[in-house]
């Protein structure tokens, strides 16, 4: 009926620019009341808003990116468990239960019904990341320590925390006394509820000024225009069946087996299938999840990746995933590397359309959501508990036409950044010693992979460190189109009676002051043969320290007078075409 409905242009574009516009604000509600810095700073979180069916209507701009696919699978989800008249004004609901959308357990989701003249007409939305929900959740997951969903800590499944307004004091206490920072994690709560409230605000007031019947229709035509602009997009591509795969490192479940990513895509027309059947079972370590945001955020990427995204985003893709895929997997698996894959899912998926869309596809990034480090523990100087958490970038594929985006974190992650140094040495006691690209991890390529970064840290007093670059340490981002692959990610740590850095992956590892660790992420794959780079821009690189002098010579054939630092070029000639004689050979 509301596909009927005649709007107005004007009002159709006011409601199509009004609607998310509340996401938006949520989102800024959000980071200026929260307690922790992954959100305030980090901004991993999403909000959104979304009918009474469970469909999304909006999503905020930037916002975490591997959550799109699950908001609507937990409002659904909710609505079985209480009915469509189990909600009432007032009511906060609380979940982070992986058997509905799992990922680990700090990604907590708080939502409330929106009401309008007593009718539930759709739902407030927020995910964020909380310090620590007991167990080993603190800071990250410790997901290679963790072998069940109760050691890695608190469970909340589809919780009324509120009830028509009224809190439910005993269940807020339970909360808190199993956190470990209560007074952090309760001012998220808070911060999320009020985000929420002020959508039901904003939302409501929508409804008042244009009618039910109105909006409601406004908001089937906008899913429609979204799949129209999608389907378009994708009838563009030569139909046909394309398939690749790659390999995540090995998870600890078989240290001497890689991880399988096997992905086919069938494109017909305006419909595409993305098919995750041939990837890995579920696995025995925490490198699980259950999800569709590896292809949802693959497919949105290709159509439409600087439109706002709702549900009609992704009405024209459809994803075959089966029931114990270690992307479906199936409660109680391990899922606290829920997000370990989803990278690289992505960049396999890009990888098999290549020889559809040779001028669009880029070369594999970092592969990881980067290089996480976390640090807590009490600081004497204060007498108050503390906790440092980051995520630190990596380097993007080279594309077709330029070189890879260096130290950034991956296309899951939306608008999520790395900690400020001057809030983590403000608020931790660290001092942060380095921060900076790592010259030479860019894969080499006619369009060179972005480089990854490196970023050490020094304690000033006892704590435990736990850091990981969630992969890629043996598998590395590969190049395209005669492109080299990345450098592999590495950490490092040094406790102070030591004279060197050691290659290790501290988790919770109890360090004395002056303790410092080191992360280096991976780079990016490079596009095209690197013989086929401009000499001045591989001297350019040089100069600017992002290649070796040897790596010009042995990778991209360039030959440069190190006492003058110019391009000498005869001698690049005759070295290039030495080399391209001898890979015709191989």
């Amino acid at each position: 009926m509301t596909s009927e409905i005649k709007i107005d242009p004007v009002t159709l574009e006011v409601l199509r620019n009004a609607l998310p516009a509340i996401a938006a604000d949520m989102a800024i509600d959000l980071q200026r009341t929260s307690y922790n810095m992954m959100i305030y700073e980090v901004q991993d979180f999403c909000c959104a808003l979304l009918d009474a069916q469970g469909r999304l209507i909006c999503q905020n701009v930037g916002g975490v990116s591997h959550f799109v696919a699950d908001l609507g699978v937990v409002i659904r989800d909710g609505l079985d468990r209480y009915g469509a008249d189990g909600f009432s004004a007032g009511d906060v609901i609380i979940t982070n239960h992986q058997r509905v959308a799992g990922q680990h357990l700090n990604n907590v989701c708080v939502y409330t019904p929106c009401f309008v003249d007593g009718v539930l007409q759709g739902f407030a939305v927020v995910r964020a990341h909380w310090v620590d929900v007991g167990g080993l959740s603190t800071g990250f997951s410790a997901a290679s320590m963790v072998v069940d969903p109760w050691m890695e800590g608190l469970q909340l499944d589809q919780i009324k925390i509120y009830e028509a307004g009224a809190p439910d004091q005993k269940a807020l206490r339970m909360i808190r006394d199993n956190i470990r920072y209560p007074d952090a994690a309760m001012g998220d709560l808070r911060s999320q509820i009020a985000a929420c409230r002020m959508a039901e605000r904003r939302l409501s007031g929508i409804f008042q000024r244009y009618g039910a019947q109105t909006v409601h229709g406004a908001i089937e035509r906008i899913f429609s225009d979204s799949e129209a602009k999608c389907r378009r997009i994708v009838s563009e591509i030569p139909d046909g069946v394309y398939e690749a795969q790659s390999f995540l490192d090995p998870d600890g479940a078989d240290k001497s087996d890689t991880v399988p990513v096997r992905i086919k895509v069938i494109v017909s027309g305006g419909d595409m299938t993305i098919d995750l059947t041939g990837c890995s079972l579920q696995r025995k370590s925490g490198l699980n999840g259950r999800t569709l945001a590896g292809a949802y955020i693959a497919y949105k990427g290709l159509t439409a990746p600087l439109e706002a995204v709702n549900e009609g985003s992704f009405r024209a893709l459809k994803v075959e995933i089966q029931e114990g895929n270690f992307m479906m997997a199936q409660f109680p698996a391990v899922m606290a590397g829920w997000s370990r894959m989803l990278p690289t899912v992505v960049d396999t998926i890009l990888r098999a359309l290549a020889p559809a869309l040779p001028g669009t596809i880029p070369a594999a990034h970092l592969g990881t959501l980067g290089g996480s480090m976390t640090f807590f523990g009490r600081d004497p100087a204060t007498g108050r508990d503390f906790i440092l958490q980051t995520i630190e970038g990596g380097g993007w594929g080279g594309r077709p036409w330029e070189d890879g985006v260096n130290a950034t974190v991956s296309v899951c992650q939306g608008d999520v950044r790395n900690a400020p140094i001057e809030t983590l040495e403000l608020k931790t006691p660290v001092l942060v010693r380095q921060r900076a690209l790592r010259d030479g991890s860019g894969g080499p390529g006619k369009f060179r992979g972005g480089l990854g970064q490196i970023t050490e840290m020094t304690s000033l007093c006892e704590g435990r460190w736990s850091a990981s670059n969630a992969g890629r340490r043996q598998c590395a981002p590969w190049g395209l189109a005669g492109g080299g692959a990345g450098a592999t990610s590495r950490n490092y740590m040094r406790q102070p009676d030591e004279a060197e850095f050691r290659p290790v992956d501290p988790v919770r590892v109890l360090s004395p002051p002056m303790t410092s660790v080191r992360i280096a992420t991976a780079g990016g794959g490079g596009w095209g043969s690197p013989l086929e780079r401009d000499p001045e821009k591989v001297l350019a690189d040089v100069l600017d320290g992002f290649i070796s002098l040897a790596s010009a010579e042995a990778d991209y054939g360039v030959r440069i007078d190190a006492a003058k630092m110019t391009i000498d070029t005869a001698a690049t000639i005759d070295r290039r075409k030495d080399m391209q004689a001898r890979a015709s050979k191989n």
